[in-house]
């Protein structure tokens, strides 16, 4: 630095320090601005009166929660200095809504929060109903405003009794009515339970829990304040017992239970000229409205589960909505409605349903960024054309071409240099708004949503920086459908893809010839044809209200060779006894594959989540090992950051590239075992920050060819994890996550094994050290 950059930088700390010296020297001066007879609020100061039956812990909690409830919120401050009041006041005030001093204000100024003794006095009637509404009955705050200086600070004193504990539910039945069997019904379920606190809110959700089971049953227009819980507290011992009741004065509408006459469907709703003379079709108890005939009636008979005669039921009414919305972006609009029959003591519905098409086909242009597990970062351009009716039954078929370019950013890349890669693709997809299996007919009034049926083919050629091509010729046919909210199920029975390697460059084949291991390189390049069946199950519960824990398991198995054994048979055999289809070598094998995540909300800007991953694959017959293109890897932006992309493994295998950085970053295995825990503290709206640990490798199953025994899966697979520990920042613009995460070894298992623990290593002012173990990985998103 030379001495002009000195003197520049001694003005910027003496500018900033004189700043906050004239801040801190006018701090009392900032109420001098303030309107006659007003006070700056400071702030609530909450002060408990607790009965001897309430634990200090309890009662420090309830003041903690109080203290967070009084309203307003006073303004910023730093150091207890309101310097935001300060910035508002700075330059005087603003003639109009434009200028400097307004934009100064505006920017960083905030206005002043004044004390009011009208806000304390609904605070303490506020606080007195929220600790009655907790079971803190005859508890009671009182509030006043004491000032000083013409600072305010509200001074609340808060008389807590003990808590109320539920001893009994009773569900009282009005009479042997229909609607008194099903409210009975529903109290083995209840909310409300012997020895939990007494909570208004549990009250009121048992009340909204009642209603949506009765609505499921028929019960159309019962609501939830036809419900009323009793409490009696007159028992001592700070118990109390409650009774839930349907209010007498319930109207008689509300105590029948609907049904269904006729389900009224205008297909075209909005999209048409009115034609008075066109008929409506009956279909499978539908009356189908289609002045253009666009769709096929059974369209609307699968995603509609009312039929007449039926009863009425809120659930069916919202599967059916989200059936047609979702029935493959077919329709614009989509609105339901009910008619009561128009006749004395009528117990009946009539439903109408309103669709506003889409029109069918439509051309897409996408321009995307991407980041991937292997620390590839690039972009795609792809062109598609779409018809959402090709068949006019909903079907969408779909052909797209894409392009890309993708290259390495982050990890091994920094001192290595990159590999990039280019890519062309072209598929095409067909997706059906049902099975499409012979025998297999769904019953729309029992399956929660429509099942797809998934027909596609794909071509795509991936080009490695001149060093190699792959060519995958893909073509699938499965089933996807949602049992449940929760629980999600993909059956592909027909899986098919050929991988072809081409245009070998001399120096790649140098490299790997070079290479300590030659023959796990070689299987890169290796042409196999992949027939499989696979199967995959999603289970995501919905969270109950206030719930702070969140699971997702995602779990599948994959089977592939038997039936592309027999068609090998039809093949001339040969000599080295590997079996062909069409003169390539087919792939024989076993995978299975679960995926569990837990978020824990420690509270609303501070989160925990955790990941344990677990894949297991078994070659057999025809393979050694896995596929390469279906083997796991270990290490990356996704994995474990503290190592490169595809660096770690399998085992205590270590290669530093020494050959060739081509060859950097080509490790796999058939055995996965991963862990990933990271905290992650929300500092605003758009800064997210965290701390993570990445533990886990990969091993082969019985492969000690490519890369020796303490490659393959045994007892010591716990001495051969890696393990990752560093710092993130993530940036939320909304429509994407941009994610920095800076990390570094805390245990290498490729070194010796009483030398595997490096943290005593840990030394940033080394340069070397810096550039051989801390890993920048850049994406888009979050890892897990």
């Amino acid at each position: 630095m030379n001495n002009q950059q000195k003197i520049t930088a001694s003005f910027q700390h003496f500018g900033l320090i004189l700043v906050f010296l004239v801040a801190l020297l006018s701090g009392c001066s900032v109420t001098k601005h303030l309107p006659a007879g007003e006070s700056l609020y400071v702030g609530a100061a909450v002060q408990m009166r607790a009965d001897s039956g309430v634990a200090k812990a309890e009662a420090k909690n309830i003041q903690a929660v109080l203290t967070d409830f009084a309203k307003p919120k006073p303004n910023a401050t730093l150091f207890g200095f309101p310097y935001k009041v300060w910035f508002y006041y700075l330059l005087g005030e603003p003639k109009s809504e434009k200028g400097l001093k307004y934009s100064f204000r505006k920017r960083f100024g905030e206005p002043p929060i004044l004390a009011s003794k009208s806000a304390t006095t609904s605070n303490t009637k506020q606080m007195t109903l929220l600790l009655n509404n907790e079971g803190y009955f005859r508890s009671v705050a009182t509030g006043e405003l004491v000032e000083k200086n013409r600072k305010a600070t509200a001074v609340y004193s808060v008389a807590l009794r003990q808590r109320y504990y539920v001893d009994t539910v009773l569900f009282t039945l009005p009479d042997t009515s229909l609607l008194s069997k099903v409210f009975r019904d529903t109290q083995p379920n209840s909310l409300l339970k012997k020895g939990t606190p007494y909570r208004f809110q549990t009250v009121a959700d048992e009340r909204v829990r009642i209603d949506n089971i009765l609505k499921k049953s028929g019960f159309y227009f019962f609501q939830p304040d036809f419900i009323i819980v009793k409490a009696d507290s007159a028992l001592g011992s700070h118990k109390v017992n409650l009774s839930v009741e349907i209010k007498p004065a319930t109207a008689q509408a509300a105590r029948k239970a609907y049904y269904i006459r006729d389900v009224h469907v205008l297909a075209d709703f909005g999209e048409t000229v009115a034609d008075n003379n066109h008929a409506e079709k009956n279909f499978d108890g539908l009356k189908i409205t289609d002045k253009t005939e666009s769709y096929k009636p059974k369209t609307f008979a699968q995603a509609i589960g009312f039929r007449r005669g039926g009863h009425y039921s809120n659930q069916m009414q919202d599967i059916s909505l989200a059936r047609l919305i979702n029935l493959n972006g077919n329709f614009k609009f989509v609105r339901n409605t009910f008619e009561l029959v128009p006749r004395s003591d009528s117990a009946l519905l009539d439903v109408f349903y309103y669709v506003t098409p889409l029109k069918a086909k439509s051309f897409g242009l996408e321009i995307n960024g991407k980041t991937k597990s292997n620390n590839f970062t690039g972009t795609d351009l792809s062109l598609s054309w779409a018809n959402r009716n090709t068949f006019g039954g909903a079907e969408l078929f779909k052909i797209s071409a894409a392009t890309g370019f993708d290259f390495q950013v982050g990890g091994a890349s920094v001192t290595l240099g990159a590999v990039n890669s280019r890519t062309f693709k072209v598929a095409t997809t067909l997706t059906i708004p049902r099975f499409v299996i012979p025998f297999v007919k769904i019953n729309p009034a029992q399956n929660q949503s429509l099942p797809k049926t998934n027909v596609g083919a794909e071509y795509e050629v991936i080009n490695r920086s001149g060093l190699y091509n792959l060519t995958s010729l893909r073509t699938t046919m499965g089933y996807a459908w949602k049992q449940n909210n929760a629980l999600e199920h993909a059956f592909t029975p027909v899986s098919v893809n050929l991988v072809k390697a081409s245009d070998v460059s001399f120096a790649f084949s140098e490299d790997i010839f070079r290479s300590d291991n030659p023959i796990a390189y070689f299987k890169i390049l290796e042409n196999t044809v992949i027939m499989s069946s696979s199967y995959t199950v999603n289970y995501t519960p919905i969270p109950q209200p206030g719930s702070k824990h969140q699971f997702t398991f995602t779990g599948g198995a994959e089977v592939a060779g038997n039936l592309a054994s027999l068609l090998s048979r039809l093949e001339p055999q040969q000599s080295s006894g590997v079996k062909t289809i069409f003169g390539v070598s087919l792939a024989q094998y076993v995978r299975f594959d679960s995926d569990l995540r837990y978020l824990y909300t420690v509270k609303r800007n501070l989160k925990i989540a955790n990941r344990f991953v677990v894949g297991y694959g078994l070659p057999y017959g025809n393979s050694t090992t896995l596929p390469f293109v279906k083997q796991y890897s270990a290490g990356g932006n996704n994995s474990i950051r503290a190592f490169a992309a595809r660096a770690v493994g399998p085992g205590n295998y270590f290669s530093n590239g020494a050959v060739s950085r081509n060859l950097l970053g080509s490790q796999s295995g058939d055995i996965r075992l991963e862990l990933n825990t990271e905290l992650r503290v929300k500092f605003n709206k758009y800064v997210e920050g965290a701390v993570f640990v990445d533990a886990g490798n990969v091993w082969m199953q019985k492969d000690e060819e490519s890369y020796g025994q303490a490659a393959v899966f045994g007892a010591d697979f716990y001495k051969q994890i890696a393990i990752g520990t560093g710092l993130g920042l993530r940036l939320d613009f909304s429509y994407l996550v941009l994610r920095f995460d800076l990390a570094t070894p805390v245990r290498k298992p490729f070194l010796p094994e009483s030398e595997r623990w490096v943290l005593n290593a840990f030394d940033l002012r080394n340069k070397q050290w810096r550039s051989e173990n801390l890993v920048l990985n850049i994406a888009v998103g979050y890892p897990f």
